[in-house]
């Protein structure tokens, strides 16, 4: 790992521990001098952490990965959040021969064949996309929290990717989603309404539903897989090798559960 990385990290999580979300974007934009990129996607997080860059108007360029299989309410609320700010999300696309030649061996929903195939789905639609919108990045932030999920509980506020030769910065690392929730409300902030239909965590259309009363939240993200293989590729220093078709915990799914998710203006 580089020495210089991981010391500028180090110095930055410090710095940023004591600080509200505002000071610690000053913080982010005063350590790094290079490119700063904010990945959102348009989750509450997100939409919470666009909001101070939009307020701080500063110089992190904001953009999403749009897959191609998102919500409608995803996109919905994409154009909302441009109009409210007066801002451009600029949109990283899937490469199309990778998604044509998935689509045609796989199928269009192939990605539930096995988790080998879903990983495969993720990484032409997410991770690929993801390498050109760093492509030159001295600093990537992200809407991650610790409390999200077990495999994200040592979420930290700053962190060397000596991979992608930057700094992965986290603001919202140690807040809880009522703290998100709350900034939302109280900040007015647009958001997607199928949180408030028992969606904590959103992605791609077809691998998202709600979750159940006391389910974490992102048990409804790839919901028939086993808990320890559900992640995109996205935030995984090292993927898992050899994933073999025929891991998933349980048959597809499709029913939307209840859940005891409340967002309210």
């Amino acid at each position: 790992m580089s020495t210089s990385l991981e010391r500028t990290a180090r110095d930055l999580a410090s710095a940023m521990a004591g600080l509200d979300l505002k000071g610690r974007i000053r913080a982010i934009e005063s350590a790094i001098p290079g490119r700063l990129v904010f990945t959102t996607s348009l989750g509450i997080e997100d939409q919470a952490l666009t909001h101070a860059l939009a307020m701080a108007k500063g110089r992190t360029k904001i953009v999403t990965l749009d897959t191609g299989r998102l919500f409608p309410e995803t996109y919905d609320v994409w154009a909302e959040t441009e109009s409210a700010y007066g801002i451009r999300i600029q949109a990283y696309a899937p490469e199309r021969v990778s998604e044509e030649s998935f689509v045609r061996e796989e199928g269009i929903n192939g990605f539930r064949h096995s988790v080998a195939a879903r990983q495969a789905c993720c990484g032409f639609r997410k991770v690929e996309p993801l390498s050109r919108a760093l492509a030159g990045a001295a600093g990537w932030l992200t809407g991650l929290r610790a409390g999200q999920s077990a495999n994200r509980s040592d979420t930290p506020l700053a962190e060397a990717d000596d991979a992608r030769g930057l700094i992965k910065i986290n603001p919202l690392a140690d807040w809880t989603r009522a703290d998100v929730d709350r900034f939302v409300i109280d900040n007015y902030i647009p958001y997607n309404v199928l949180h408030d239909r028992g969606f904590p965590s959103i992605g791609c259309a077809p691998c998202t539903r709600a979750v159940k009363i006391g389910e974490s939240e992102r048990a409804g993200r790839w919901w028939w897989e086993q808990e320890s293989k559900k992640e995109c590729g996205l935030h995984v220093h090292q993927p898992e090798a050899n994933v073999q078709p025929g891991q998933e915990a349980a048959a597809f799914e499709s029913t939307p559960r209840n859940s005891n998710l409340e967002i309210a203006r």
